[in-house]
């Protein structure tokens, strides 16, 4: 009887452990800089055929990009790159496999609206472009993928703050604009 009541009780365990993974997993919090979940986000990288400056070049066709991220959407890899032109602001999806352009959303409240406009001043005191930080922190980490690129100001200086992956292992370089 014993035997069957420690079952029982690990049966019950596993599943409100289980229970308690699904509810954290389906906290997709778009905000964090690693994407949500890095081991997720590494599993779901294989499926990119497209590069961070790949999509941030795709994303010039609906504004100057302000910063670009690979992240989980609903379990689904996506590329999403924020563009702005003018005084108005977009958030572009990029497809992560063919480069097309998926859809197409304004910036126009909330958390979203006062990141794009921090971006936006970053760059405007840029000497360099988005790709070309990618770029040099790339060439600087060997072995590397870009998962996203963000400037922001330090000190009163633009830089850009780069995400790379290598298998599950994240880190961020600094590149000056």
């Amino acid at each position: 009887m014993d035997m069957r009541k420690t079952v029982i009780a690990g049966a019950l365990v596993a599943a409100v452990l289980c229970v308690a993974g699904v509810a954290f997993s389906a906290d997709d919090d778009d905000d964090d800089d690693e994407g949500g979940n890095p081991a997720a986000l590494a599993h779901a990288m294989p499926q990119a055929s497209v590069s961070l400056e790949q999509g941030l070049k795709a994303g010039e066709r609906e504004g100057k990009p302000i910063s670009a991220k690979f992240e989980l959407e609903d379990g689904a890899l996506q590329l999403s790159v924020y563009t702005a032109s003018g005084n108005s602001f977009k958030e572009v999806i990029v497809d992560p496999k063919s480069g097309a352009i998926a859809k197409t959303e304004v910036i126009s409240s909330g958390h979203d609206l006062k990141e794009a406009k921090e971006q936006n001043q970053a760059l405007a005191k840029a000497k360099t472009s988005l790709s070309q930080a990618v770029q040099s922190a790339l060439k600087a980490n060997a072995g590397y993928r870009a998962l996203s690129v963000e400037p922001e100001l330090s000190g009163g200086q633009p830089v850009a703050e780069v995400v790379l992956m290598k298998g599950n292992d994240v880190k961020k370089a600094s590149e000056e604009l």
